[in-house]
């Protein structure tokens, strides 16, 4: 059966895709710490950076997907939306 996405909700999906960015980010700049931590020198700064890119993935995130989810209804109204195709699955 196809089925066809008309609308997707800009804030709802934005709040979802922003949480996505922040989380998946966090072991990414875990990592970066730890290896800056074992580097000769001052560090401070590149910590406190390295801490605010989470937030910033998060914001940055949000907007983008905000935008893009508008554009995404505009276009979807003009061409129509993304199809795909659904079965049904038996439970095991």
């Amino acid at each position: 059966m196809k089925k066809q996405i008309l609308n997707i909700s800009p804030v709802q999906t934005a709040k979802v895709v922003a949480i996505l960015y922040f989380v998946v980010s966090l072991p990414i700049i875990i990592l970066m710490i730890l290896f800056l931590s074992v580097m000769p020198g001052s560090k401070a700064p590149a910590i406190g950076a390295m801490l605010a890119l989470p937030f910033i993935y998060l914001v940055v995130g949000f907007l983008f997907t905000l935008f893009g989810a508008w554009v995404y209804n505009l276009v979807a109204k003009w061409v129509g939306g993304i199809e795909f195709t659904t079965s049904e699955i038996e439970n095991s």
